[in-house]
């Protein structure tokens, strides 16, 4: 068992150890991440029922051999004489029932169970989806992160460079001590601020190998998704209603409480079998000799009265019909919510997004003026390094607001559960629903 745990692994390495694009990284964390792979399990799992209440519709035969000791002691024995007799008793039979009519519980679990596998498919979907969700969020945060972290070098840059400035004027004997002290303490910040982003890139790689499975090694940034976008709100809605996998889901759950519904009232029915048999013995009940017969009869049995289980049962199913039908007109609302705030939030970062690019253009104008007054004694050290500083914040708030805006689209594509046919992945083998046989 060893090699096979060790070459499974290096398979699976080498067969994603290329995932560069968003894409790639995507397929490869539907394929491996262990959310989806423990709902194709489940699903795989359940589909399985379908095939054990189909079993229902075929006969079952059934083999039976014994061999022991009796002691036989009835009227027959004491009639001949004999009182007490043991013998070394044989069996051996051969029995075959066949189901003709059992109230449609077989038809009707068949049906419950392929709506509990079709509804377990949506599930695989469903997890496929927002997998894919997380994984694109891990890459967009290394890639962000990865930008933050230049910032923070350019900052840091930028800052030493004004601090040699400040050393070479006090080793002309124009600078103060307070400007070299303010210069260093900013210069410390620089370098902390880097630190910090440094950090924060390698939570943002370690977040990545947890969903995708794989280091970061060259991402490049995606496409904008913006041409997949709708072009309103309600469209967004109305589609997410017609694709959503959670939403199907949720269909799919009433149509098996529908099912387990009819299957209750199957006990409301007799039963008509077909039963075929055929038994041969040997010293059987104090004779002596061969004991054999056929038999092939229609038995019919129908239960008149067990306490009210029955009914019991049927409106037990009743009210699971009811609460699934709920949790799919609650699931119906969810899916509306979650379009609603993805696309509120996209609106919100796009139409920031120009004042966010406004504020760094203005503030690189304003630090290059402060440094060419700076250099003609017109503007304070102060006023050069808080230049600098908003700069740096400008630069940043306009990344973080990139990669949310960004980030936002495909939330609503995975709203509107289309975010893997957007990227060209293909779902999982396990997400295909199956054809109803009845």
């Amino acid at each position: 068992m060893k090699p096979l745990a060790i070459v499974i692994p290096l398979w699976i390495s080498m067969g994603i150890a290329n995932a560069d694009t968003l894409q790639e990284a995507v397929d490869a964390t539907v394929k491996t991440n262990p959310d989806v792979l423990a709902a194709t399990h489940e699903r795989q799992a359940v589909s399985k029922e379908v095939d054990q209440a189909r079993a229902g519709y075929y006969p079952t035969l059934d083999l039976a051999v014994g061999t022991g000791w009796e002691m036989t002691d009835n009227p027959s024995t004491r009639g001949s004489g004999r009182g007490e007799v043991h013998l070394n008793r044989d069996e051996a039979s051969l029995n075959m029932r066949q189901m003709l009519f059992d109230g449609l519980e077989t038809k009707n679990e068949v049906a419950r169970q392929e709506a509990r596998t079709n509804s377990r498919s949506f599930g695989v979907y469903s997890s496929a989806e927002n997998t894919a969700l997380d994984a694109v969020l891990a890459y967009h945060n290394v890639l962000r992160q990865q930008k933050l972290v230049e910032l923070a070098q350019t900052n840091l840059e930028a800052h030493e460079r004004t601090h040699d400035q400040i050393m070479l004027r006090a080793e002309r004997g124009v600078g103060r001590k307070a400007d070299m002290e303010q210069s260093l303490g900013r210069l410390a910040l620089a370098e902390a601020n880097l630190k910090a982003e440094q950090a924060n890139l390698r939570d943002a790689e370690t977040a990545y190998i947890r969903v995708v499975g794989m280091s970061p090694e060259s991402l490049s940034l995606p496409d904008s998704p913006i041409s997949q976008i709708p072009q309103s709100q309600d469209e967004a809605i109305a589609m997410a209603l017609e694709n959503h996998p959670t939403l199907r889901l949720a269909s799919y759950d009433v149509e098996s409480a529908k099912a387990q519904h009819a299957t209750a009232k199957a006990p409301f029915y007799p039963d008509l079998h077909l039963e075929v048999g055929t038994r041969a013995d040997h010293d059987i009940d104090g004779i002596e000799g061969k004991d054999k017969d056929i038999t092939a009869m229609l038995r019919l049995r129908y239960n008149l009265f067990n306490g009210g289980r029955d009914t019991a049962r049927r409106e037990e199913t009743a009210s699971l019909i009811n609460q699934a039908a709920e949790i799919r007109n609650n699931t119906h609302r969810q899916v509306e919510e979650s379009v609603r705030l993805s696309w509120n939030a996209w609106q919100t970062l796009k139409s920031q997004k120009p004042a966010r690019e406004q504020h760094v253009q203005s503030s690189e104008k304003a630090r290059d003026a402060y440094q060419q007054q700076f250099s003609l004694g017109q503007r304070t050290l102060l006023d050069l390094l808080d230049s600098e500083n908003e700069v740096f914040r400008a630069r940043t708030a306009l990344v973080n607001t990139q990669y949310d805006e960004l980030y936002a689209m495909y939330r609503i594509l995975n709203s509107m559960g289309v975010l893997l046919q957007s990227l060209e992945v293909e779902l999982p083998e396990a997400a295909a629903t199956i054809a109803s046989n009845e």
